[in-house]
């Protein structure tokens, strides 16, 4: 008997039982292809078992990789994890350009990359390392007068984004492939007849929150004079939390359903995120009432993770004058 057949079911008409309701605390997930996050969320709270889950930093649906989900008060956590560096794998393919900076938009322009040599790549990728200022693609999820871009783009509308500054502390070229591509593959006038050669150039980026991958590999294409696009992309690491800690949505879909999710717990969490404080029995009870204590050595201007002698997370502390004021209380009184 398999595991499928051996498994309980409900009566015709009867409810499947429910898990039970996850700890708070984050799940970091390797999101698959073809999902969007909101998808991701919406499995994560019947597996969490409560309503209340969200998620640190959008992944396009054709882009896998770390998702970081927050559950119960670990939600409140996503706001500093979003703001944290990201690492991501990815292709860029030089000599085709669509109207979305990746792969799912329409071909608009296309040209030979072969003479494109290895030390032109390179001295593309090193003026967009560094701080920079990035165009981000028309087709993202930035919201303009109300409206996200990528649905005034779908309604007709020429949407033109302002640049904003980003920093890529890293913007590695690991190996650069010719590849063939057929004319008769492409829409009439996007290539000239007959075959061209492409470059696919597998990169690895290091960069600030709000960085649009998709748009480096345009940045990169345009600045070649060959176009270019983004074919595959892979986040491994949001922050402190990368793969090595990631769950498929296979396996959390898999799990007993009377078994109640693991969670990576509050004062684990921010552990990953924050410098940590640990507090004497004292400022632990004074926090936990919203009151301020003693600055100590924490820098103005930095949030640090408060710990109780106990191990658990008290608060999220600011440094302001002499004092430190809780920001977060996530241990009440």
């Amino acid at each position: 008997m398999t595991a499928a057949a051996s498994r309980p079911r409900s009566a015709p008409g009867e409810r499947p039982p429910r898990r039970p309701t996850a700890a708070d605390g984050l799940v970091v997930v390797d999101k698959p292809a073809g999902w969007t996050s909101h998808d991701v969320v919406a499995r994560m709270r019947r597996v969490a078992g409560t309503r209340k889950v969200g998620h640190a930093g959008t992944l396009d649906p054709m882009a896998t990789g770390v998702l970081v989900l927050g559950i119960g008060r670990a939600t409140r956590l996503l706001t500093y994890v979003v703001g944290a560096d990201k690492e991501y794998v990815a292709t860029i393919r030089l000599g085709v350009a669509t109207t979305t900076d990746d792969a799912e938009g329409e071909l608009l322009t296309a040209a030979d990359a072969s003479a494109v040599t290895r030390a032109a790549i390179d001295a593309g990728v090193a003026v967009l390392t560094g701080p920079i200022e990035q165009v981000p693609s028309s087709v993202s999820a930035i919201k303009v007068d109300g409206q996200r871009a990528y649905a005034r783009v779908r309604n007709g509308e020429q949407v033109e984004l302002a640049a904003r500054p980003v920093t890529i502390s890293r913007f590695e070229v690991h190996e650069v492939r010719p590849v063939s591509l057929p004319g008769d593959a492409m829409p009439a006038g996007a290539m000239p007849d007959g075959e061209i050669v492409v470059l696919d150039v597998d990169v690895t980026v290091v960069c600030s929150s709000g960085t649009y991958i998709r748009a480096l590999a345009r940045d990169l294409g345009t600045a070649l004079g060959v176009g270019g696009h983004l074919t595959a992309l892979r986040r491994t690491r949001v922050g402190g939390y990368g793969l090595a800690g990631s769950r498929t949505l296979d396996e959390l879909k898999n799990l007993p359903a009377d078994m109640p999710l693991d969670v990576l717990s509050l004062a684990d969490a921010a552990r990953a995120t924050f410098v940590v404080r640990d507090l004497t029995p004292e400022e632990a009870a004074a926090l936990s009432y919203g009151k301020r204590i003693d600055v100590g050595e924490q820098p103005v201007g930095e949030t640090v993770a408060a710990i109780a002698p106990d191990g658990t997370l008290v608060a999220l502390l600011e440094a302001s004058g002499p004092h430190a004021r809780p920001v977060l209380v996530f241990a009440p009184a």
